[in-house]
């Protein structure tokens, strides 16, 4: 475990993640006093950001996971109309003006 000063922090920052990527958990001070830790991922943690946010949500309640594991089929789509109706009536539009 390593403790080091918020100044010397910002200067130095890419140093301290590399330690904390290997697992050492360092101390971050501000005037002689611990304000915060600088700790590897938990186990389980996802690791890319969006994956971890949804995780965090998920656990948190405001989201659900989808309830279906396989592939869902998306219902076909039916046309409204056919082509000839619409042009018959887009025809009977432009002729009103």
């Amino acid at each position: 475990m390593r403790a080091v000063g918020l100044k010397v922090l910002k200067n130095r920052l890419s140093e301290y993640v590399r330690i904390v990527a290997t697992g050492e958990v360092v101390l971050i001070t501000d005037r002689d006093r611990v304000v915060a830790e600088l700790v590897p991922p938990s186990p389980g943690r996802a690791e890319t950001p969006g994956d971890a946010f949804l995780a965090d949500a998920v656990r948190q309640g405001w989201l659900r996971p989808r309830l279906t594991t396989g592939e869902v089929a998306v219902p076909p789509r039916m046309p409204v109309a056919s082509w000839d109706e619409l042009a018959q009536e887009l025809e009977q539009d432009r002729e009103d003006r």
